[in-house]
């Protein structure tokens, strides 16, 4: 009897073991169920796959807080050093060309004293037509270049006083403007004395051109000697002092140039039988019409 139920519980277990060993017959669903992500929860950072750790924060020391507020010792940003070029605004260039024209006077003043007495008292006398008179002066070219050069200076200089007093060239920097203006001068005047002895020459009238051109660069001279003070006043004054000069500059210029007209003529009228009406003329087409053309293209150039 024992052996019956040890037989058939052996039976049972060799059964179990071989249904677990088949492979089973249903079909399994290629069906994955969806989860509703409604039911997840709202707070979307719960869901991120990494977590963000919170800054550090360093305690500020009180000397910290003190040096960054101050305005020389600020360590938050770096030193920066912008360089840019230099533009002087004052008026150092004016003062060194107004002394250099002075020392020139003063040099052409110690070295050639009588050329200048000379100078003065042959331009006002009336013998001025005579040849001993002019070769008094022509006598001395160093002395005579010397007040070319000063003249031309000069009258550089006041021209462009003018010019900046009424609002022009106020871009060009001082010593381009300077430089050009005394190219301009000494390129007129020597273009005028190269024109009169080529007209003296073709019209063979060799003495009455010499004269007129002695004429000229006389009043040269004397008018670059006498606009000094005015260029003084002009440079380092302002207001209504500074219009007394400007006023007194161009009377005193434009006083030189109709003595010098009028000398030119009686002078010329003695040697040569010139009527009034051609001279006229001639100051028209050589000396007015240019000076206005001139005018006319440093406006348009400077304005």
């Amino acid at each position: 009897m024992r052996s019956c139920r040890a037989l058939c519980l052996v039976l049972l277990l060799l059964a179990g073991l071989c249904s677990a060993a088949q492979e089973s017959t249903l079909v399994s669903d290629s069906i994955v169920p969806r989860v509703d992500s409604s039911l997840y929860p709202t707070d979307s950072t719960l869901r991120d796959s990494f977590v963000v750790p919170p800054p550090i924060v360093v305690p500020m020391r009180f000397d910290s807080i003190v040096f960054a507020r101050h305005p020389f010792i600020s360590f938050r940003n770096p030193v920066r050093l912008r360089e840019s070029g230099h533009r002087a605004e004052g008026k150092e260039s004016l003062f060194y060309a107004v002394m250099g024209l002075l020392l020139l006077l003063a040099i052409a003043r110690s070295g050639f004293p009588r050329y200048l007495a000379d100078l003065f008292k042959l331009f006002f006398r009336a013998n001025l037509r005579q040849r001993q008179a002019k070769e008094q002066l022509q006598q001395s070219p160093v002395p005579s270049i010397y007040m070319n050069v000063l003249f031309f200076g000069a009258g550089a200089l006041f021209l462009m006083l003018v010019l900046r007093h009424f609002g022009f060239a106020g871009g060009i920097d001082f010593w381009p403007l300077f430089g050009y203006l005394s190219a301009g001068l000494a390129l007129l005047y020597i273009g005028k004395f190269v024109v009169l002895r080529l007209l003296g020459w073709i019209f063979r009238i060799p003495g009455p051109a010499e004269a007129y051109v002695f004429i000229v660069f006389t009043a040269n001279k004397l008018l670059g000697i006498l606009l000094m003070p005015f260029i003084v006043l002009l440079a380092f004054t302002d207001g209504s002092l500074q219009q007394l000069g400007l006023t007194l500059g161009l009377t005193l210029a434009g006083g030189v140039f109709a003595y010098r007209y009028f000398l030119s003529y009686t002078t010329v009228q003695r040697q040569v039988r010139l009527p009034f009406f051609h001279f006229v003329l001639y100051l028209l087409a050589f000396e007015l019409i240019p000076l206005l053309l001139i005018n006319k293209v440093l406006f348009r150039l400077l304005g």
